[in-house]
């Protein structure tokens, strides 16, 4: 069965939040990467101050749960309001099930990233239901975490 967790969305202080999350639960961070490590974009140059943002980090929190989160940035910061700042993240068990659930999620909504795999390792994408509600979906194979 797939797990779900919450993903929480800054504007730049995902990791002072984030160190604040891990000061009350506990624990360490699962991972840490910043936006500095994405693969050059064709045509696209990543603005010095957002290089060092986060652009995915986990604390696990408890048995089979993450609090995830990233920062915004550029072209990603123009939907952003506080209140409106987190994704349900569903981590599938397989390829088919990541497809089934994500089509179903998107039916009638709309797509903002189609699934498919990404540099880091995953098979991803993103939607938002015909109820405004803003999905992640990924199958990580043996890539957890």
């Amino acid at each position: 069965m797939a797990s779900i967790n919450p993903y929480l969305t800054f504007n730049g202080n995902c990791e002072e939040a984030f160190n604040f999350y891990k000061s009350v639960f506990g624990g360490e961070f699962g991972y840490v990467g910043r936006f500095s490590e994405m693969p050059p974009q064709e045509g696209k140059t990543m603005p010095e101050e957002e290089a060092n943002r986060i652009m995915h980090i986990s604390l696990p929190i408890g048995t089979g749960m993450a609090l995830m989160g990233s920062d915004t940035g550029g072209e990603w910061a123009q939907g952003f309001t506080a209140g409106n700042n987190f994704s349900i993240s569903i981590n599938a068990d397989s390829k088919d099930e990541a497809d089934k659930l994500f089509n179903g999620l998107a039916a009638g909504g709309q797509v903002t990233m189609p699934m498919s795999n990404t540099f880091w390792g995953s098979y991803f994408g993103m939607c938002i239901d015909k109820f405004g509600i803003s999905w992640m979906m990924s199958y990580d194979g043996d890539n957890k975490g």
